[in-house]
């Protein structure tokens, strides 16, 4: 990475309220599973990322702004979190999610449309589905059964737990690694709109 760049990705955000019902949830998980090697996300910055673009050059941020926009021409949309999980399985969970059960489609177009204003800048398209998720821990540092256990312990809590809110705006996002938890800070927003 050069010096100078920076980490880039786009992501719908998760409004406050939306965010509290996730807090409420990812609290009563970490009390019952209360692992030091679990790395649990800043709940205040939950996302759902769209694209992620990596090592970019400052100067780029305008063009990927203009990509943005020319890709938010839909709608604000309703999207329901529900149920949770963990990649690649919950039996040797890596990460874990809480998943989405109305918007998926919605996600999956915005994420679409970027596909082409993207690949003018240089991003070609991910080759892999999008399965658009919220992810709230990485277990990856925590033993095997230890990490299986609290992702049950999630996938449990979550079985009837719901969070809806209305999707109406992309973010660019600057992710900043060091010590501590990745913080984000927003690049550029642009509003949905149809």
């Amino acid at each position: 990475m050069a010096e100078d760049a920076i980490r880039l990705f786009i992501a719908v955000p998760v409004p406050a309220p939306a965010v509290a019902a996730c807090h409420s949830l990812i609290d009563s998980v970490r009390a019952h599973a209360a692992s030091r090697a679990v790395r649990w996300v800043r709940v205040d910055h939950l996302h759902l990322t769209l694209r992620f673009l990596g090592a970019t050059a400052p100067d780029r941020v305008p063009g990927l702004t203009e990509a943005i926009r020319a890709a938010a021409a839909l709608p604000p949309f309703p999207v329901t979190l529900s149920g949770a999980g963990a990649f690649p399985s919950v039996a040797r969970p890596r990460a874990l999610w809480l998943g989405i059960s109305d918007g998926v489609t919605e996600l999956a177009q915005l994420g679409a449309r970027l596909d082409a204003p993207l690949a003018d800048l240089g991003w070609q398209p991910e080759g892999r589905p999008f399965r658009p998720h919220l992810t709230i821990a990485r277990t990856d540092a925590v033993p095997i059964a230890e990490g299986a256990s609290i992702a049950a312990a999630l996938t449990r809590a979550a079985a009837s737990w719901q969070a809806a809110f209305e999707a109406d705006r992309f973010v660019l996002y600057r992710s900043h690694l060091g010590r501590g938890a990745p913080r984000y800070e927003p690049m550029a927003e642009v509003a949905l709109h149809g």
